[in-house]
């Protein structure tokens, strides 16, 4: 199987996953606050947290449908981070991945409302993990809730907003980063190994590809807001234009080559795994990426 065919399987997993949950409650009298929750969670994308939890949770030799919780739990974290980024009090953004913006379809109160939702139910679907070790549950959703909380993605936006009168040190640029899109991922592949009921030894390794991954990921994004186009992206362009990104940083040609160092390190991680072209295709993937 090669990677777009297994990474469709492993999207299609999780989505399929997440429309039978919240079809059981379609019978709820607030519907609406359902409506809006699933208008952005289904609203597709790369999924590549998933994809992460559901391969490393493979790589450790438990079938990957195990991670299903994890990933479904993260995907509607960041799905709900993208929500309240999107409001007006944040960045004022009209689309996201083509469409209207959550609260441009169901207004301010509601999108604020589906984003506290999904953040809240994630952890109870997380907690119906069914894991090889059930002591580590515990261990689980602190990752979860570290990497989503306020020392993670949102401590990142909080040092992003608190950035935007002034221009960065590489250091700082690099601690935004490493929080507000970094965490996520890292968690992506911690929660897979413990799905997966791998040794101290994976996951540190997955915790160090992550990080590689997380940065490579990062600076793409900011070099596709300069490169990209609205039609290819889904969303504006441009918009980051005074923020402190890796490319006000470092400049477009230095970007492209820490991308390919960042994700070059990624991959050096994975050699105490088995079977990793997988992965290591995905990673690669994000050098050409344009979307």
């Amino acid at each position: 199987m090669n990677l777009e065919e297994q990474c469709r399987e492993y999207r299609k997993y999780v989505e399929d996953y997440l429309k039978k949950h919240y079809e059981a409650l379609s019978d709820q009298p607030q519907k609406l606050l359902f409506d809006a929750m699933q208008y952005s969670l289904m609203a597709g994308g790369k999924r590549l947290r998933p994809i992460l939890a559901f391969e490393f949770c493979r790589m450790c030799g438990r079938d990957w449908k195990k991670a299903a919780p994890f990933a479904a739990a993260i995907e509607m974290i960041h799905t709900y981070s993208l929500i309240h980024d999107d409001l007006p009090c944040m960045d004022n953004d009209d689309y996201r991945r083509g469409r209207l913006t959550n609260h441009k379809v169901y207004g301010e109160g509601m999108a604020v409302l589906a984003g506290d939702a999904l953040l809240t139910d994630a952890f109870g679907i997380a907690a119906s993990a069914d894991l090889p070790k059930p002591e580590d549950m515990a261990t689980a959703i602190g990752v979860l809730s570290e990497c989503a909380g306020s020392v993670g993605m949102v401590g990142g936006q909080v040092l992003d907003i608190m950035s935007e009168e002034r221009e960065l040190t590489e250091q700082e640029v690099l601690d935004i980063q490493n929080r507000k899109t970094g965490c996520l991922i890292s968690a992506a592949c911690a929660l897979g190994v413990i799905a997966g009921g791998g040794s101290e030894k994976q996951y540190d390794a997955a915790c160090q590809f992550a990080a590689g991954l997380g940065l490579a990921f990062q600076i793409r994004d900011d070099m596709l807001d300069v490169i990209g186009t609205q039609a290819e992206l889904g969303k504006a362009t441009g918009v980051d234009t005074g923020k402190n990104t890796f490319v006000k940083l470092y400049g477009l040609k230095r970007c492209e080559e820490l991308v390919a160092s960042y994700t070059n390190y990624a991959i050096d991680a994975l050699n105490i795994f088995e079977d990793t072209a997988f992965l290591k295709a995905l990673a690669k993937s994000l050098t050409e990426r344009r979307v």
